[in-house]
């Protein structure tokens, strides 16, 4: 039997660094430098939450979680607990949720469509972790 690890812990969060350093090679990454947060609305306790992730020349630099303020990335994307959940769990594209305005994007929207396969690439990583919602 598989081990779960509950969503946006310090274990996910780990787990998830884990493997986006083991599958996403630079190359598959397209050599990107950037950033964003992901946050996470209504999350189950009542508190709000960030995910923080940061590619330089398309290597996994940096993943952060926490509550409160996110760092300052290129890219802002908020959403509640339960469009994230459906991210990644792979029940949801996230291209389709902020066509249908269940996330909000805040910047560069023609960089971001550009970057929406590589979005991809990382959701569909982190829907391998066996996860309790």
């Amino acid at each position: 039997m598989t081990t779960t690890i509950a969503y946006l812990t310090p274990a996910w969060r780990d787990e998830a660094q884990r493997r986006l350093t083991a599958e996403l090679s630079p190359e598959r990454m397209n050599h990107i430098t950037s950033s964003m947060s992901n946050i996470y609305r209504d999350c189950p306790d009542g508190h709000d939450r960030f995910l923080f992730f940061r590619f330089e020349n398309g290597q996994f630099a940096e993943l952060r979680l926490g509550e409160g303020e996110a760092p300052p990335a290129e890219f802002r994307i908020t959403g509640s607990y339960d469009t994230f959940a459906k991210i990644s769990r792979a029940e949801l594209g996230s291209q389709k949720a902020l066509m249908t305005g269940k996330l909000k994007l805040k910047g560069n929207m023609i960089k971001a469509l550009k970057l929406a396969a590589i979005a991809d690439r990382l959701n569909k990583v982190l829907a391998t972790i066996p996860t309790t919602y």
